[in-house]
């Protein structure tokens, strides 16, 4: 997949869709750039879990998962979902998967 090649011409629209879109990526790229969050995607990918499931998962404390959780539901990268006193989480689209995807190429696969 070739990168868009900006060039000297583009409209005035094509720009603010540009900076929209940085903005967008920016705020998308820092709210997986924490090692606990990154890991709790990480997780979800496999399919929707429960705050103890991710703790045991992750061997962190309540507190420390549900903070990390509330970040990702507050970029829109998860969603959750309560039956009974039990909270699930699982991805809210398709996008924490794509960048994980590539995170694997680049610093996992051999």
């Amino acid at each position: 997949m070739a990168l868009p090649v900006l060039h000297d011409d583009l409209t005035e629209s094509e720009l603010d869709k540009i900076v929209d879109n940085a903005t967008i990526a920016s705020s998308f790229l820092k709210a997986i750039s924490h090692e606990g969050r990154l890991m709790i995607l990480c997780h979800l990918v496999t399919g929707e879990k429960s705050v103890t499931e991710l703790e045991d998962l992750l061997s962190a404390r309540q507190a420390a998962v549900s903070q990390q959780l509330s970040r990702l539901r507050l970029e829109g990268l998860v969603v959750p979902r309560r039956d009974g006193k039990a909270i699930y989480y699982r991805l809210a689209d398709d996008r924490p998967r794509k960048m994980l995807e590539t995170v694997y190429e680049l610093f996992c696969k051999d």
